[in-house]
């Protein structure tokens, strides 16, 4: 151990962490005031020992600080300390000096030289020339607004693993919020648990992707809240299957409350007056009608009674073979039934039986009507001979409506249909 003293300066502790060249900066440093002519020898100093300075490769240092290290070592040679050289007088304040010097810690309890760095890191608030200036190089800032998601995908683990989901961001981007909802999301923290759970329920991979297009929204949701909604399907004899197919075609029905979904399958088997096994055939058949609005449910089914005139239990029977008769646009659904009814004369009774009439597009229907007019085969009475059910009617394709039902060729069909 040593301590050192030069004029008065004392080093602090981090002195002794600084490799060997920093420590001869410092030296260097304090030069001009240590080779004061004829006051050096008047103050108390301590030099390291030659032990010290034989371990620690000092003696240039010394030879630096003294201009010769032969002075340095015949001044310790000599025998005289430092006490001996000063006058009694000094004696007294150089002894209040010495008790006041701080005494280094021992090198064996410091870290290694070996192990600092060369330099100490640069300061933000230092000077650097124009050329250094130059070569730095800055990532350029993410925008603060973009009316695309593309700005950020490069530089968003997020968005880039959506992508490889084969999520559409090109959709999401002109969803007023989703931009900026995704960006907020963590990969590992927010989705990955979701698209877990998702697979779970029974959604393939090459399913996720379109999923989460059409339901950006359930990457926000409680994991426990989704398991609940999952929990009471099952609860009320929803299968796995069943549960699958509908969150498959109803993406936002988990994002619905338990008390939600429950008051919707309540309003159908109440409006309908279905029975709990035939109301959830109708509902895993068409699972939109949870997640969609209400209004055009209740006007569909007030202008099947009032306007087209069909009973309650016809109306339940239309349902549960078409249950899309229930979202079908009211002009669509009483243009079709007045060209129905009352154009080619088929009774309500007829319509019940095969209500797939309100799929099928009206100006098809018109024309194989006429046609079948034209050619004198326009009989739609099960009782008649020639009889045509509106099934064949609507459902068979060109070739084989003219070969089987008119009894005649394409070219005739395409010929009558120039005349309309």
């Amino acid at each position: 151990m040593w301590r050192t003293v030069l004029l008065g300066y004392q080093p602090s502790s981090w002195c002794l962490l600084l490799k060997r060249q920093n420590f001869m900066y410092f030296i260097k440093g304090l030069q001009p005031q240590l080779f004061k002519p004829c006051s050096i020898w008047h103050r108390s100093f301590y030099l390291p020992s030659a032990q010290c300075c034989r371990r620690y490769n000092f003696n240039h240092f010394c030879s630096n600080m003294s201009g010769s290290l032969d002075l340095v070592t015949r001044f310790r040679c000599s025998g005289v300390t430092s006490t001996e050289a000063l006058p009694p007088e000094k004696l007294s304040s150089d002894k209040q000096t010495h008790q006041t010097t701080e005494e280094l810690p021992s090198m064996e309890m410091q870290p290694q030289f070996e192990d600092l760095d060369d330099l100490p890191p640069l300061c933000p608030l230092d000077e650097i020339s124009e050329d250094e200036a130059l070569q730095i190089v800055a990532e350029p800032l993410l925008p603060s607004a973009s009316f695309t998601l593309r700005d950020y995908v490069d530089r968003s683990e997020t968005l880039t693993k959506l992508l490889l989901l084969g999520v559409d961001l090109s959709k999401l981007e002109r969803r007023e919020n989703v931009g900026s909802l995704l960006l907020r999301l963590d990969f590992e923290k927010d989705i990955k648990e979701k698209l877990l759970f998702l697979k779970d329920v029974g959604l393939e991979d090459s399913q996720l992707g379109s999923f989460l297009t059409k339901n950006p929204f359930i990457l926000t949701e409680d994991m426990e809240n989704l398991q609940k909604r999952v929990d009471y399907l099952a609860s009320v004899k929803f299968n796995k299957e069943a549960i699958t197919r509908m969150v498959t075609g109803a993406p936002y029905l988990l994002n619905f409350s338990v008390e939600r979904i429950d008051n919707r399958l309540g309003f159908f088997q109440k409006e309908l007056g279905l029975s709990a096994r035939k109301t959830r055939d109708v509902i895993i058949r068409l699972p939109r009608l949870l997640t969609g609005s209400l209004e055009p449910v209740k006007e569909t089914i007030k202008a099947c009674q009032l306007e087209l005139g069909f009973h309650r239990n016809e109306i339940q029977h239309i349902v549960t073979k078409i249950p899309k008769i229930l979202t079908i646009n009211k002009k669509k659904l009483t243009e079709t039934f007045d060209y129905v009814h009352n154009k080619m004369n088929i009774p309500h009774h007829m319509i019940t039986k095969f209500p797939q009439v309100f799929n099928a597009k009206l100006l098809r229907l018109k024309e194989r009507h006429l046609f079948l007019t034209f050619l004198g085969r326009a009989q739609y009475d099960p009782a008649q001979a020639n009889y045509i059910s509106l099934d064949k009617l609507i459902s068979l394709p060109d070739e084989v409506f003219c070969t089987d039902v008119a009894k005649t060729s394409v070219q005739d069909l395409e010929n009558f249909m120039k005349t309309l």
